[in-house]
């Protein structure tokens, strides 16, 4: 069986949706805390795409494209060892990011209902995610100070 971007590209994903689902349905079991709260999952992607884009770089479209122009970008992901680089590159950022997101959430007692919707759009929408989550610990920030 050969490896191909599109194989592993089919790898790449379920993996990132289980880190997610593991954040979303059970963010405080010790399976979660122990591989996406500590970081080794969204590292494990990381070991990916540093794989991912050496082999685009070592291969035969290693000199094309860059990140210069819009047009360069669009040139590099033109080989798909670098798209599927890139596609990796948002998985992994992404999942750190909500991994980060339920760990500030925990540490500041935020109810993790309230972090779901964020986390959802982290997933989705990567930057818009995080805004949201912002959004909801300064909401929670807020309700605790009229509390008291």
């Amino acid at each position: 069986m050969t490896i191909t971007p599109d194989r592993l590209f089919a790898l790449a994903n379920p993996l990132a949706m289980l880190g997610w689902a593991l954040l979303v349905l059970a963010p405080r079991w010790r399976f979660t805390k122990g591989l996406v709260l500590s970081g080794a999952w969204p590292l494990g992607l990381a070991v990916g795409y540093a794989a991912f884009i050496t082999t685009h770089y070592l291969g035969a479209h290693g000199g094309e494209g860059g990140f210069g122009s819009l047009a360069q970008v669009a040139a590099l992901f033109q080989d798909p060892w670098a798209l599927l680089a890139g596609w990796v590159h948002y998985l992994c950022f992404d999942l750190f990011v909500g991994a980060w997101e339920v760990r500030d959430a925990q540490q500041r007692g935020l109810p993790h209902w309230a972090v779901v919707p964020a986390l959802v759009l982290t997933f989705l929408f990567g930057p818009v995610g995080l805004l949201v989550y912002v959004g909801v610990r300064q909401v929670f920030k807020q309700k605790s100070t009229l509390i008291r």
